[in-house]
């Protein structure tokens, strides 16, 4: 192996792969949007819908908010990954996915226009692969401050 890798373990590889599966259900998030955008009729630079002008604002700012929320954990997430991952990449690779999936079922609960409905199911579960990244990077750091 050459590029400065070396010293990674090859499970690494792993990591960067859950990181783009997770760029992908972005993308799937975003779509979501810009269809709701369009069915219920809330124009570009809109970022929220206003109740008193769209009967729909609700679900709309909803399915907004689902991907919005999304988005401010994403740089939490890829850092949790990518620091962690180094010491524990399977372990990572295995709470990154359990996040991906949790953050799907977040989505799709938040998108009924039922805010509570996004810690239905499987969407509670979120904060429980964050914290378990949080602790995989807080041993990678130990392990370099005792080595």
């Amino acid at each position: 192996m050459s590029g400065g890798v070396e010293f990674l373990p090859k499970e690494y590889g792993y990591v960067p792969l859950v990181i783009v599966l997770y760029i992908f259900l972005n993308f799937y998030m975003s779509a979501q949007v810009g269809l709701a955008r369009k069915k219920y009729k809330v124009p570009y630079p809109t970022l929220y819908a206003s109740e008193a002008e769209n009967k729909d604002a609700k679900l709309f700012n909803c399915i907004q908010r689902g991907h919005q929320n999304s988005l401010e954990s994403m740089p939490l997430f890829f850092v949790l990954m990518v620091l962690g991952g180094i010491k524990h990449p399977i372990i990572s690779a295995a709470l990154g996915i359990l996040y991906i999936v949790t953050r799907f079922f977040y989505f799709k609960g938040y998108s009924t226009g039922i805010p509570d409905n996004r810690l239905g199911g499987l969407g509670k579960f979120w904060l429980l692969a964050i914290f378990g990244l949080v602790f995989c990077t807080v041993s990678f750091g130990v392990s370099l401050l005792l080595s």
